[in-house]
């Protein structure tokens, strides 16, 4: 390691540190440029010692040197080393290398066994403590290189020549060779903006704009630190009417140049023109701030605009805070349009006060407060008391020679009002409104006067303010005048100057007048839903139903209600008022047709989907809505699916903005009640399936239930059985031990005829096999379907478990007689023996009645053993009929049934006389 210095020896041990070795190097090498002179054992240690360049014998490098740097930003020390570890000779290296060797050789004396030394070293082999000494040197570099801010090039240096030589083929007109280096250098060198901004350039020279703008920022965004190039390529932008790049350009040169007032002005404008208010206005803000105190006029306008656009975009409170902070800096530039502009943003948020002192700071009107006379006395202790609209004055008290009534009660003050010359009208008008709130209504009178001599038809809109700020306090008397002055106009002969005078009129109680201004109202603006519901309102205090109705009108056609959301909510409140008002003039059907119609705004998708369309019809002799059930073709071909689906849900998302869940739910059971009233069980049971359809109720489990419960009733009292048994078979799955749902479940399989339920109750009695009505049912089933054998088998089952009820002994009895009265049997005797011993065991439970009495004589009447029956009939006969609790008498009397019964026996032994008794007797009606 003889080749090695000493520091750099210990430093590999790890004896030193790297900054002790930096130092120990450089204090060596100033020794050694010291020792000029010095022996050549000494001149030959230097030759040895790791250097970042060559040397000359005897002769260290300067620091001049070591920190010089190349145009690319690399000190030239490491250029050097880098061309001697390549093995590049002195011809190879750049002009400027060569003349620092020039000067190194003078500073030497020009001795010539320095050069010849530098010549060998030139031609060695770099040892490896120049490789370490170099790694150090771009260690330190690249350490200086990131503290510093100015950009650097990311183009090689093999490639600069390339480069330059592109620049000047473009220069000379030579296009296609230039943009030929420049896609190579790209190839080679993709992060070098260099050839991209060349590239730009040569394609803005043939006049492709688009590719030259492309090419342009991909250029600044390899060098992002150029704000002029993202200026120009905003620029170029705009050109392209492309705005939206043109701010993310601008935005680009903001984030170098931040305090850039001009790019934050364009840019917020861009803003503008994109419709992104809240944007456009941060911009300006920064503006404001930016801008220097001598720029007062400029900050002026810019907050004036500011105040308008935060005002038009209803931020009033952005507005008041840009129009104080204009008045706080710049107090000598406000104008009358400033302080109209800030009065008006006041009064919009309500601050009567600001809007006042505002008005009375900057435009020299003043107001005055007086206390009144009321004695010699006070007079000579208040001469002369005026004061300033911002002080407050104390009334004059306790006058002795006065009552102790009167010397209690404060003295009301005066105001006067002084208004020099050249203030606007608008001001003014603005000052009156002020004052009105203000509830300072003594400097009215003039202020009036000098208004009503202006000209409604020019100044129509000041009229109106002042007419609102009276009727916003209630001085309906003062409102009045002008308001009237304003209908009798041609240009604000308007709408909301009839609406505000309908309801000026109508607190006064001047109803029928109110009336006719609210019947123009809706002339001229069918669509104001307040005006119609007061028209109506009204209608109906004067006594005129009818007009009232026909102020509640439909406003729009089923297509807008079915594509507009607003429509849709402004109609929905129209129809609630009317179903009301028809509600309460007893009208049924037309009540009935605004409840269908709101339903059907909300459940348009679910009756699609249960496929039920609402129509009109005249079918009752006048035109009303119905509830029909159509084909899914119809449908289908009717409407685009998935057009509604979006539409419906932007009209729910408004419908429910308007009525709550709950709300909805209590429309749609009067809905149901009411067509239930009129006997439309049919429509009943569809607007049951829609609802059901409408995923809303439907996953609310309680709701649920209750339309099913809906569904049940609608398609019985429609006689539509098939479609009860699909209800009541899922309820009492759900609730197997609930005897009303059986019986309910009974009266439908009794109406329906259908034998569904004998495989139904069967597999629900494999689910359930303790469930004793199933026990039952399934025994009645089998012994409908002739399988006495199966239903002997179930009542038997029954009757284990309760022996004691009568209706199982009178079933196993029935059954057995049946089974004895079959052609082909086995033991008959034993079966009727059977068979007569359990209807015994039923008339012993059930005791001597009509129902016992009748029912063995019928068992025996089958059997052929008619005198026995006969003798049953009879004593049925005599008996009275079974009263029972919530049933009427004539439904439980047997009297009819047993004398028809003994009428055929009578008639088939030919006795027709006694049989014709037996008919006139119980059976005529």
């Amino acid at each position: 390691m003889s080749g090695f210095s000493p520091e750099l020896i210990e430093y590999l041990e790890g004896k030193i540190s790297f900054e002790e070795f930096e130092q120990r190097r450089e204090e060596r090498k100033s020794r050694e440029k010291d020792g000029e002179n010095a022996s050549a054992e000494e001149n030959e240690e230097d030759v040895e010692a790791p250097s970042s360049s060559r040397k000359a014998s005897g002769k260290s490098q300067s620091q001049d040197e070591t920190d010089g740097e190349t145009a690319d930003g690399v000190s030239k020390s490491v250029h050097r080393v880098f061309a001697s570890m390549l093995g590049e000779n002195e011809e190879e290296e750049d002009e400027e290398e060569e003349e620092e060797e020039e000067e190194e050789e003078e500073e030497e004396g020009g001795g010539g066994g320095g050069g010849e030394e530098e010549e060998e070293e030139t031609t060695e082999q770099p040892t490896a403590g120049d490789v370490f000494v170099l790694e150090m040197v771009l260690n330190r570099e690249t350490k200086k290189m990131m503290k510093e801010k100015r950009p650097r090039s990311k183009l090689p240096r093999a490639l600069r020549g390339l480069m330059g030589e592109a620049n000047i083929r473009f220069a000379r007109g030579e296009r296609e060779e230039a943009i030929l280096m420049c896609m190579e250098i790209i190839r080679q060198a993709p992060l070098a903006h260099e050839p991209f901004s060349t590239l730009a350039m040569i394609y803005e020279d043939q006049g492709d704009m688009e590719k030259s703008l492309q090419f342009g920022l991909i250029a600044a965004h390899l060098n992002p630190s150029n704000t002029e190039e993202w200026v120009r390529l905003a620029e170029m932008s705009l050109e392209q009417d492309n705005i939206k790049q043109a701010v993310f350009c601008y935005t680009k040169a903001l984030k170098y140049d931040p305090s850039n007032v001009r790019y934050l002005w364009e840019r917020s404008s861009l803003y503008e023109q994109l419709g992104e208010q809240k944007m456009a206005m941060d911009g300006y803000r920064r503006v404001l701030n930016l801008l220097a105190p001598s720029d007062g006029e400029r900050f002026m306008q810019l907050a004036r605009d500011m105040a308008k656009s935060y005002y038009e975009a209803n931020d009033v409170t952005s507005a008041i805070e840009i129009v104080e902070e204009a008045f706080s800096k710049h107090q000598s530039l406000v104008s009358m349009e400033d302080v109209n502009i800030a009065a008006e943003l006041y009064i919009s948020s309500k601050q009567y006060d600001k809007a006042l002192a505002v008005i009375t700071d900057f435009t020299g009107i003043v107001l005055e407060k007086k206390a009144p006379e009321r004695s010699a006395t006070e007079e000579k202790k208040d001469t002369g008391a005026a004061v300033e609209t911002q002080e407050n004055q104390e009334a004059v008290t306790d006058n002795q020679s006065q009552p102790v009534a009167d010397s209690s009660a404060p003295a009301v003050e005066k105001v006067s009002c002084c208004i020099p010359e050249g203030v606007p009208i608008d001001i003014t008008v603005k000052l009156m409104v002020c004052l009105i709130h203000l509830n300072i209504l003594e400097p009215l009178s003039p202020l009036l006067t000098t208004l009503v001599e202006q000209n409604p038809e020019e100044m129509g809109d000041l009229y109106l303010d002042v007419a609102e700020a009276f009727l916003d306090v209630g001085e309906y008397n003062s409102a009045l005048p002008l308001l009237s002055s304003l209908v009798c106009s041609e240009r604000y002969n308007l709408a909301v100057v009839w609406l505000r005078h309908a309801e000026c009129l109508k607190a006064l109680g001047h109803m029928e007048r109110a009336a006719e201004s609210y019947a123009k109202v809706v002339d001229l603006a069918p669509l104001h839903l307040d005006a119609r519901i007061s028209l109506s309102t009204l209608q109906q205090q004067l006594g005129r139903p009818e007009k009232a109705l026909e102020a509640l009108e439909p406003m729009y056609d089923p297509d807008t209600l079915a594509q507009d959301a607003n429509a849709a909510q402004q109609e929905l409140k129209l129809l609630l008022h009317r179903s009301t008002l028809l509600y309460s003039q007893g009208k049924m059907y037309g009540y009935i047709d605004t409840l269908l119609t709101m339903l059907a705004m909300l459940l348009k998708v679910a009756m699609s989907r249960a496929q039920v369309c609402l129509i009109s019809s005249s079918k009752s002799g006048e035109r009303h809505l119905y509830l029909i059930k159509v084909s899914r073709d119809k449908i289908s071909d009717n409407d685009d699916q998935e057009t509604a689906n979006c539409d419906a849900k932007a009209i729910f998302a408004v419908l429910t903005s308007v009525l709550t869940k709950d709300d909805w739910w209590n429309l749609l059971l009067k809905a149901i009640y009411a067509l239930c009233d009129l006997s439309r069980y049919k429509e009943a049971e569809l607007l049951v399936d829609s609802s059901l359809e409408y995923y809303s109720f439907y996953e609310d489990r309680q709701k649920r239930k209750e339309l099913e419960y809906f569904g049940l009733s609608a398609a019985i009292l429609d006689k539509n059985f098939r479609k009860a048994y699909n209800y009541i078979r899922i309820m009492v799955m759900e609730n197997v031990n609930k005897p009303q749902l059986w019986n309910i479940f009974n009266q439908v399989t009794m109406q329906s005829q259908d034998v569904r339920h004998h495989r139904f109750c069967l597999r629900l009695m494999l689910k359930n096999p303790d469930n004793h009505v199933l026990c039952v049912l399934n025994g009645h089933n089998a012994f409908v379907s002739g399988s006495f054998k199966h239903a002997l088998g179930q009542y038997v089952q029954a009757f284990r478990a309760n022996p004691d009820e009568p209706l199982y002994s009178l079933c196993i009895g029935l059954t057995f007689i049946h089974m004895a009265s079959q052609k082909y049997v086995l033991k008959r005797h034993a079966l009727l023996v059977q068979g007569f011993s359990f209807l015994h065991r039923y008339l012993d439970l059930r005791g001597p009645c009509q129902e016992s009495f009748y029912n063995l004589g019928r068992g025996l009447h089958q059997l052929g053993l008619l005198h026995l029956a006969i003798h049953y009939y009879q004593r049925a006969l005599e008996l009275p009929p079974l009263t029972l609790e919530g049933i009427e008498t004539d439904q439980t009397d047997l009297r009819r049934d047993t004398a028809f019964n003994l009428s055929l026996i009578y008639q088939s032994s030919g006795n027709t006389r006694m049989a014709q008794k037996m008919l006139y007797t119980y059976a005529v009606v």
